[in-house]
């Protein structure tokens, strides 16, 4: 046996022997001819998307237009996100868009795509044959091109005090207060929620009564600490959001559901606190 294996060793080294010496002795067409052949190059044809974004510059007095930039997909990341930067970056510095963590957690570059509310870091580039439409979130008061003004939403957000509210000190000085299992599990689809304003600029009533009605959003969150067993202020905040405006606006159309990015349904948190609101 291993006199065999010494054998196809012996003849391998003698072809490899071989085939150098013709190298080194060939003309320089035969050399080409015994050069092992590469494979053919990958195809570099381009991809070419189009992209309609609305733009307005508050420092130019002309109406807003939707302009057109096309990219190679090819060259490109798979998200609006990355075709935003890429268009930033290569096409107009002048393009503003708000942007941060391109994970889905911070809310920041929430905007309409293609009609629909959505956050660009998680929103895919659609097929090349048809342009996307990206422009702010609705009925929002626009700063500059995609960036739209949260004043109203962030004092609302603010309105109804987000953040635990205790009567009574911590059982244990200086100590976390601790809930049970089931407890926390109540605040699961409201404590996730990222403030990023898809769900409130989806909905109707929040267009109509933008300054009266709290919205998806920070009625969600209301519910969250009126759900948390931590807090000891739960009927004082059902009070203070137990208005005609700031809570009944509501009717259950669920855009909110539908454009969250986060999965949650706002709709289902605000019939809780009227709920509340009717039987404690």
């Amino acid at each position: 046996m291993a006199t065999g294996l010494f054998r196809r060793a012996s003849s391998r080294l003698q072809a490899t022997t071989s085939m150098m010496r013709a190298r080194l002795h060939a003309t320089e067409a035969q050399a080409k001819q015994l050069e092992p052949k590469a494979t053919a190059p990958r195809s570099t044809s381009s991809v070419l998307k189009a992209f309609s974004i609305y733009r307005w510059i508050p420092d130019n007095p002309s109406k807003p237009e939707m302009k057109i930039y096309e990219i190679n997909l090819k060259e490109c990341g798979p998200m609006v996100l990355d075709a935003l930067i890429k268009i930033k970056n290569e096409i107009d510095p002048s393009l503003t868009f708000r942007r941060s963590c391109r994970e889905g957690i911070c809310g920041s570059c929430a905007m309409n795509i293609d009609g629909c509310n959505g956050l660009a870091c998680l929103t895919k580039i659609t097929d090349a044959g048809k342009p996307t439409s990206i422009t702010p979130l609705p009925h929002m008061f626009v700063v500059k091109d995609l960036v739209v003004d949260m004043t109203n939403f962030y004092n609302q957000y603010k309105s109804i005090e987000p953040w635990l509210k205790r009567k009574s000190p911590p059982p244990v000085p200086g100590k976390e207060i601790l809930q049970s299992k089931e407890d926390r599990k109540k605040l699961d689809g409201m404590y996730e929620c990222i403030l990023c304003a898809c769900c409130s600029t989806s909905c109707p009533s929040y267009w109509w009564n933008p300054e009266s009605y709290l919205g998806p959003a920070a009625l969600l969150h209301a519910h969250r600490w009126i759900a948390d067993s931590r807090d000891e202020y739960t009927k004082e905040r059902l009070e203070a959001i137990n208005d005609e405006f700031k809570l009944y606006r509501c009717h259950k159309i669920l855009n909110c559901a539908r454009a969250c990015p986060k999965g949650l349904n706002p709709g289902k948190e605000i019939q809780s606190i009227k709920l509340l609101e009717l039987f404690g």
